[in-house]
């Protein structure tokens, strides 16, 4: 009886011991092989006299070793968005009175939840030290012994390279960092977003929604563990009274099945239902678009050539031609200076002269935007609001707000103190009255410049971070005004490509423009772009200037901006036309799900085949599309196809050759032939099943 007695009291003590080393440590996440409840997950992470799957260091010391004991609330939210929940935990210090408050969502059909901190200084003196903040930082022990499988992306490098899909196998011991370079948030070696496979068959996307500076920590524990950990790349201040902050905000969606793909199509569709801009309670149309021929005439860059007289021409022309866009795009070069080439002029170096050129626009750009509306098209025009060159109106006219780097040289450019709030309300107001005045229906925002040097050299003193936590705060509240007062804006996301892709930016907009790939004649980047950002993001878009069927598809995405030069007489109207009814026709089979065919090994090689597929599970359909580059041996290649329902029978049609037959589901999930005669050549095909 004695021994017993013994032996409960050692067990329950060993239990205690366990539960206790969990909430006192680091946040760990026991992961079961059933589905996650979204709001008891949220119940348990954020629970009362438990460490929260945050952390930070304040007045030196780790909040781990504190925050149990602050007070602690967690409430729930009203909310309007369906199939959403939300919740706010607050934890506040007794004494000094600092208090972080964390907006928690929760997404419930898709097994997804965020997070957002924001720290508040109550008190009227300056807070104690605050750094090393992680807006997560937490385990997640798998009921399966294995590795890990770290699946994630190449940022935005200007080279074939963007976006290149890869995968990183860690074991017990192994980590990896990842974070961007120069203050961009997709700017080099990593996107923010990323999947984790784990050897249970589920996994955990991760997304990073900050603009600026971030990292993210991942390591192998042991064959069962992994942690997360991630935040801003440089924080290291102090708050003054009543000052509040926010933090980079935190995406986890949980998947389970034996295919990482299941991971990255309910990412897609997460980021579809509840990440994406809505206009009138749908999906905004990010679009169809054209350009007023692009560098016409040489020695103009862009659009500084570009005459009211002749962009209302060259619309005509496109309804003349029945190649009309949804949207006319005007991209750089409209402003005042851009077109004094002979002064050695252009749009890149005349940014901060935010005027309309009334020589070439005498009115304004009105009456190309109502032209366009007249032929049943919308209207873009490009910004770049944050970069100002010496001498320009905005240099000039407002010194106040110009971040400088004395050290620099005079042709330097200066950046628009975003961060400032007389600035920003100003910025608001003047781009929204741009808007409005000259009837744009479409915002594009561009960003040529390392911001991070920008931020750093204007830091007040013990303050290490702010600038760029102001700026970024503030880039969103322009954004967020801009779509509050135009509720049928859609914003395109450009900086120098696609080099400002988060879960901020998502919600916001979308990269039309994904890379400034510049290499018109080499449409196998194009290929490798779309390959490896369809793992993460269903809506992204990219240029075109041919109108052959291999390169012409090898830019097709959800958004796509033909750059054809339609007064040239070498090209053809019957192709242009032939080119976009392709594109209206598979445009619909982007926005389900995705399946690479043919590997994540180096995707830029020229000897080689690439295909994926777009499959419909709302109607049983899909599209295969495939290229055979130009040094490629091989005139064939097997896939297999996936969502396929092996039982059902399935009509296949090549679509270059108008041929078609029926084949059974389970020899296209097995073992399906692609052909291609000769290199670089293209395969289009969709298949549907019937009964």
């Amino acid at each position: 009886m004695i021994k017993n007695i013994c032996s409960k009291a050692i067990i329950t003590f060993l239990i205690f011991i366990c539960a206790t080393m969990s909430s006192r440590g680091q946040t760990v996440t026991k992961m079961t092989k059933t589905p996650v409840n979204v709001e008891n997950q949220i119940s348990t992470l954020f629970a009362k006299g438990k460490t929260p799957p945050f952390s930070f260091v304040y007045g030196g010391v780790s909040s781990k070793e504190f925050i149990r004991k602050w007070k602690h609330t967690i409430e729930k939210q009203k909310v309007e968005e369906s199939g959403v929940v939300r919740y706010l935990a607050t934890y506040t210090e007794p004494r000094t009175g600092l208090k972080v408050e964390c907006e928690i969502k929760g997404y419930p059909d898709f097994k997804a939840l965020e997070w957002t901190i924001h720290f508040t200084n109550m008190a009227t003196a300056n807070s104690k030290n605050l750094k090393q903040v992680k807006a997560i930082d937490m385990d997640m022990d798998y009921p399966v012994e294995g590795n890990f499988n770290l699946h994630y992306a190449d940022g935005n490098h200007i080279s074939k390279y963007d976006f290149h899909p890869r995968t990183l196998t860690l074991k017990p011991g192994e980590s990896k960092l990842m974070e961007p370079i120069n203050g961009r948030s997709s700017e080099g070696d990593y996107l923010p977003i990323f999947n984790i496979e784990s050897a249970s068959s589920q996994g955990v996307f991760v997304g990073i929604g900050w603009s600026g500076s971030w990292y993210a920590y991942i390591s192998c524990k042991n064959q069962k563990r992994i942690s997360i950990e991630s935040g801003m790349k440089t924080m290291d201040l102090y708050l003054y009274g009543k000052e509040s902050i926010r933090t980079p905000s935190i995406t986890l969606m949980y998947w389970n099945g034996d295919d990482r793909m299941e991971g990255h199509n309910q990412f897609r569709r997460f980021v579809l239902n509840h990440k994406t801009h809505k206009i009138n309670g749908k999906n905004a149309p990010y679009p169809l678009a054209t350009g007023f021929n692009y560098k016409d005439p040489a020695p103009y860059t862009e659009y500084s050539g570009l005459t009211e007289e002749y962009a209302i021409a060259m619309m005509k022309r496109y309804k003349q031609f029945n190649i009309m866009p949804e949207v006319f795009w005007l991209d750089a070069g409209w402003n005042t200076g851009a077109a004094d080439w002979e002064k050695g002029k252009s749009w890149a170096n005349t940014v901060g002269n935010w005027t309309v050129d009334t020589t070439r626009f005498p009115r304004g750009l009105k009456p190309i935007s109502e032209e366009a509306h007249k032929l049943g098209a919308k209207f873009m025009v490009w910004f770049e609001p944050e970069r100002v060159i010496r001498g320009t109106q905005w240099a000039v006219e407002h010194p106040e707000w110009m971040l400088d780097i004395p050290e620099h040289n005079d042709d330097t450019y200066l950046m628009f103190d975003l961060g400032n709030t007389d600035a920003c309300d100003w910025l608001c107001k003047y781009i929204g009255d741009m808007i409005e005045e000259n009837g744009v229906d479409h915002y594009r925002q561009d960003f040529n410049m390392h911001p991070d040097i920008y931020w750093a050299a204007n830091e007040e003193e013990g303050r290490v971070g702010m600038k760029e936590i102001r700026h970024i705060e503030n880039l969103y509240k322009f954004w967020d005004y801009l779509l509050k007062r135009f509720p049928n804006l859609f914003i395109d996301n450009c900086a120098s490509g696609g080099k400002r892709i988060d879960m901020e930016t998502i919600p916001r907009s979308a990269p039309l423009w994904r890379s400034d790939y510049y290499h018109y004649d080499d449409p196998d980047g194009y290929q490798c772009h779309t390959y490896g950002l369809n793992f993460f993001l269903p809506l992204h878009g990219t240029g075109i200037l041919q109108t052959d069927p291999y390169a012409f598809r090898s830019s097709m995405s959800t958004c796509l901006t033909c750059n054809w030069k339609i007064t040239d007489k070498s090209f053809s109207i019957y192709e242009m036309q032939a080119r976009l009814n392709e594109f209206q026709d598979i445009r619909p089979y982007y926005y389900e799900d995705y399946y690479p065919l043919t590997g994540i090994d180096d995707t830029t090689l020229d000897n080689i085949w690439l295909a994926y597929q777009l499959n419909r599970p709302s109607d049983n359909s899909g599209v295969i599309i495939a290229f055979r580059r130009k040094a490629c041996e091989k005139n064939t290649i097997e896939v297999k196809l996936s969502g396929i329902k092996p039982e059902r029978k399935y009509k296949v049609t090549d679509l270059d050759k108008n041929e078609s037959v029926i084949m059974s589901g389970r020899e296209l999930a097995d073992r399906f032939v692609l052909a291609l005669d000769k290199p670089n050549q293209s395969l289009l095909i969709k298949y549907k099943a019937v009964e």
